[in-house]
């Protein structure tokens, strides 16, 4: 694995004694950060502000700090003046105007993680129209999301993990026209998400540990995201089959009340690095496809109630680092399954119904296995499979 997810962005100028770093997670001028401040102001009166673009960021957070009920690092003591770029956790960079020529400083990025701000968003925030990245992990940052961000026409990355948001998804979001990172994940968000969220050209999704709800989207399978966290929640009904056409490389589904079966789609995944399904209610058995993951490196599909023998086309995956299928109902494991531990793979088989292992269930749990009637789609095994493509619900195979 290896590939925390990062987007690096290029600010044409970034105070020299500070850095802005992508990703979430990585407080900046903050509490003992990195730099000391944000970026350094040119131009700027000493009483206003000197262009408009300076008067609306001014505004802005002002409008802000003054909702901003607890501060016990200081950061906003900095606050103070026309000069926002000289503010504590905010970094600015030059502008250009249509015909090309210098047109000052711009708030181009917020970075407040792990400021233990306690406030809400204010809708004047919108103002910043320049802003490029608003990163706000590790607050305590309560409320909605204003309607008016919809109007942050330059931002290309939204933090606002780790926070204490709440209520119905902040549709909003989804019409910031030139967003490609959406992190909300630990907060207290509610409900079904949106279907038009999948419609978006987003890289990044996480919405991990909330408490969404009702059935997946169907249409998740028509995001460009690379990495979608959905873990955590309280979502329902089946995976989505439309995921087969996603050139994902890690989805994670764990611990929420999913049933049905894993669907076929997912051999369609071939740059997929991480699948975790685990923690739901999964009832049948694996799918062929899944020996289409040529670059696979961690599979876990434990803690569900899936059955069947564990197949050579699953164990034979060249790239596994780490395969969990404990606490399920697996009857038999094939002679592949059995050499991964020669392969040096982690592959924890317990808690299951395998004749002859140890760490198995007992006898009585094995005697009825859950969704014996369930029907999953299944390859023909007449001939031995290969990886093909799928088109609606059939499968077509290559020679």
């Amino acid at each position: 694995m290896g590939n925390c997810w990062v987007l690096a962005f290029l600010l044409p100028v970034i105070a020299t004694e500070a850095a802005v770093i992508v990703g979430g997670g990585v407080g900046i001028g903050v509490g003992g950060g990195i730099g000391g401040g944000g970026g350094v102001w040119i131009g700027g009166g000493i009483n206003t502000p000197s262009t408009p673009t300076a008067s609306r960021a001014y505004t802005a957070l002002q409008a802000w700090k003054s909702v901003i009920t607890d501060d016990p690092l200081g950061v906003t003591k900095s606050w103070v003046g026309p000069n926002v770029c000289s503010y504590k956790g905010v970094f600015c960079s030059d502008s250009r105007d249509f015909m090309g020529n210098p047109a000052g400083e711009v708030v181009a990025a917020i970075d407040l993680n792990h400021a233990n701000l306690q406030g809400i968003l204010v809708k004047e925030l919108s103002l910043l129209t320049d802003l490029s990245i608003f990163h706000l992990n590790s607050n305590r940052f309560s409320g909605s999301v204003p309607l008016s961000f919809r109007e942050l026409s330059s931002l290309t990355e939204l933090d606002l993990s780790n926070n204490h948001f709440s209520g119905a998804f902040p549709a909003t979001v989804v019409y910031i026209p030139n967003l490609v990172y959406l992190d909300l994940r630990f907060n207290s968000f509610s409900g079904p998400i949106p279907d038009d969220l999948f419609d978006k050209k987003l890289d990044a999704i996480f919405l991990n540990n909330n408490l969404f709800d009702g059935e997946l989207p169907q249409n998740l399978g028509n995001s460009p995201a690379s990495v979608i966290n959905l873990a955590n929640n309280r979502f329902t009904g089946t995976i989505p089959f439309s995921l087969g056409y996603m050139g994902i490389k890690e989805i994670l589904f764990l611990n929420n009340q999913l049933t049905g079966c894993i669907p076929q789609g997912v051999g369609m995944w071939a740059d997929l690095q991480v699948l975790d399904v685990s923690s739901n209610s999964l009832m049948g058995h694996l799918p062929d496809s899944l020996s289409c993951l040529g670059a696979i490196e961690v599979l876990n599909v434990a803690h569900n109630k899936l059955s069947g023998e564990l197949p050579d086309l699953v164990c034979s995956l060249r790239r596994l680092l780490n395969l969990t299928v404990a606490a399920n109902f697996f009857s038999g494991l094939s002679q592949d399954c059995d050499n991964l531990f020669f392969r040096n793979v982690g592959f924890d088989f317990s808690m299951n119904c395998i004749p002859g292992k140890e760490m198995q269930r007992p006898e009585p749990d094995c005697s009825a296995v859950p969704g014996g009637g369930l029907s999953c789609l299944r390859i023909p095994s007449a001939r031995p499979f290969v990886c093909g493509t799928l088109l609606g619900a059939q499968i077509t195979t290559t020679p």
